[in-house]
């Protein structure tokens, strides 16, 4: 039972992986928060691209930046 309890706390093979899961979920909260601050300004833009494409798929325009 002592020899188990000593392996396992020198093991370090799932430290590796614990280190890109806690990386990996603090880049997914930081998206997560950029995509909610821009969130209007993210709305705003393909709204516009929206119309753009729709005026000139109408007209037969080039839409102009």
């Amino acid at each position: 039972m002592l020899n188990t309890v000593k392996r396992l706390m020198i093991e370090e093979e799932g430290q590796g992986m614990t280190e890109y899961a806690l990386v990996l979920g603090v880049i997914a909260i930081g998206c997560i928060a950029l995509i909610t601050a821009f969130s209007g300004q993210l709305k705003a833009a393909w709204t516009n691209i929206q119309n753009n494409l729709g005026n000139a798929i109408q007209t037969g325009t080039t839409p102009t930046p």
